[in-house]
C-alpha cells in the first residue's frame, strides 16, 4: 500500500459511496468472465487504489511495458501481489519484430511477478498491413511456453480497418480498441462483427480525452466546477457499456474518487439525463479533442502525423500527464519534432469534426518541444 496512504485513510474508502451493481459479460469465446468495469493502469501511480479495486471485486488490470517508463508494471505487479489468481491481468508491447516482442514479454513477466499474462496484446496498430506474420509467430511461441494465456491487439486510429484485418488473420482472441461517445457510429458495424466472430471486445479511451476541467480552454471555474459535478465522465463510460459488443473497459483511475466514479457506472442505466450531459459535453470538447476518425491522414502539407500528436496533447491537458505525452512526442523522428506548424501561413489539415488543428498542433509543439 501507499505509504502516503494513512490506516483511517484507506479505511475511509473500503466500500463505494454508492451502491454497485457488479456486471459481468463474457470476454468472446476465452471462457472468462470479466467485470464491465475493468481498471486501465496507464496514468494510475497510487497502488492503494489497485489495491482497493481487486478487494471489491473488479477483476480486469491492464498494463503495458511502455507506460511510465517500465515503472507501471512493476507497480501494478506488487499492488496485486497475493491477488494474482484472483484477476485478469494483460500487458502491452509496441515491438515490432518477434524478437523484440519475445523480450518484452519476459521483461514484462519480471517487473509484474508472474509467471504468464492472461492477455498479452500487440500494441498500437493504425494499418492491417502493420500485422505481420512474425508478431503472430511470438505469440504462438509465447502460449505455447505458458507465458500468455490469450493473443490480444490494440489500436487507436483506423480502428475499423484494423479490427477487420486481426478478424481476417483468424489468430486472436482479444481486441483492445479506443471507442466513445464522441466516436463515428460507422464503427459500430466492425464491433459487432467482432462479437459475431467471437473475438473479446475491450474498450479504451471510453472518456473521450478524460477533460473533467479545461483550464485552457476558454471556460470559467463555476463552469469547470458544474462540469465534475454533473458526472459527464460517468455518463460516458455509461454510454460504452449500453453496448453489449463491448465486454469490458479500461478506464483510467487515478484515485479513489475516480474508483467510486467508475464502479458506479457498472450495472446502471444509460438515462435521457446522461445523454444531455454528452451533448454539452461534446460541445465543449469539440474543439480540441480528435476522434481519431483519420480523415486528418496525409492531409498535412509537412508530413505530421496529426491524430498521433493530437492523441500525446490529450494526455497532457485531458489525463494531466504531461510526462506521458512529452515521452510519446519524443520518440518522433527528428525531422517531425523540428517542424513548427507557426511556419505555416494556412493550415492544410481540415477536420470534418470541428478540432482546431493547427492551433492543437502549435500547443503541442510549445509544451512538448
Amino acid at each position: 500500500m501507499n505509504p502516503d496512504v494513512s490506516r483511517r485513510t484507506f479505511l475511509s474508502f473500503t466500500e463505494p459511496k454508492a451502491p454497485v451493481k457488479f456486471e459481468y459479460r463474457e470476454l468472446g469465446k476465452t471462457g472468462v468472465k470479466i467485470t464491465s468495469v475493468g481498471f486501465g493502469c496507464m496514468i494510475t501511480s497510487d497502488p492503494s487504489v489497485i489495491e482497493r479495486a481487486a478487494d471489491l471485486g473488479i477483476n480486469y488490470f491492464d498494463t503495458a511495458r511502455v507506460y511510465q517508463g517500465g515503472n507501471n508494471e512493476r507497480m501494478v505487479g506488487a499492488a496485486l501481489k497475493g491477488r494474482r489468481d484472483k484477476v485478469i491481468l494483460s500487458s502491452k508491447s509496441l515491438a515490432r519484430t518477434k524478437a523484440g516482442l519475445l523480450e518484452h514479454l519476459d521483461t514484462s513477466l519480471k517487473e509484474i511477478g508472474t509467471d504468464h499474462l492472461d492477455i498479452w496484446y500487440l500494441h498500437s496498430f493504425r494499418d492491417p498491413a502493420e500485422i505481420k506474420d512474425e508478431l503472430l509467430e511470438a505469440q504462438e511461441i509465447a502460449r505455447s511456453q505458458g507465458k500468455i494465456r490469450f493473443k490480444g491487439i490494440s489500436t487507436h486510429i483506423n480502428q475499423a480497418a484494423v479490427m477487420r484485418g486481426a478478424l481476417a488473420k483468424k489468430h486472436f482472441d482479444v481486441i483492445l480498441t479506443s471507442y466513445n461517445f464522441a466516436m463515428d457510429k460507422g464503427l459500430e458495424p466492425a464491433l459487432a462483427e467482432v462479437k459475431k466472430a467471437g473475438v473479446g471486445l475491450v474498450g479504451m479511451k471510453v472518456m473521450a480525452g478524460g477533460y473533467r476541467e479545461m483550464p485552457f480552454y476558454p471556460t470559467s471555474a463555476e463552469q469547470r466546477n458544474r462540469m465534475r459535478q454533473q458526472g459527464a465522465l460517468v455518463a460516458a463510460l455509461k454510454w460504452v457499456l449500453k453496448n453489449n459488443d463491448i465486454d469490458t473497459t479500461v478506464p483510467s483511475m487515478v484515485d479513489h474518487d475516480q474508483l467510486d466514479e467508475n464502479m458506479r457506472a457498472m450495472g446502471a442505466a444509460y438515462t435521457e439525463r446522461d445523454e444531455k450531459l454528452l451533448s454539452a459535453h461534446l460541445e465543449r470538447i469539440r474543439p480540441i479533442y480528435c476522434r481519431m476518425c483519420n480523415a486528418c491522414d496525409g492531409q498535412c502539407s509537412q508530413g505530421l502525423p496529426v491524430a498521433d500528436m493530437l492523441r500525446y496533447l490529450m494526455y497532457a491537458d485531458g489525463y494531466r500527464q504531461f510526462s506521458l505525452g512529452r515521452g510519446e512526442f519524443l520518440n518522433l523522428p527528428e525531422e517531425t519534432k523540428a517542424v513548427r506548424c507557426s511556419s505555416c501561413t494556412s493550415c492544410t489539415v481540415k477536420c470534418p469534426n470541428g478540432v482546431r488543428v493547427a492551433q492543437r498542433l502549435r500547443r503541442a509543439q510549445e509544451l512538448f518541444a
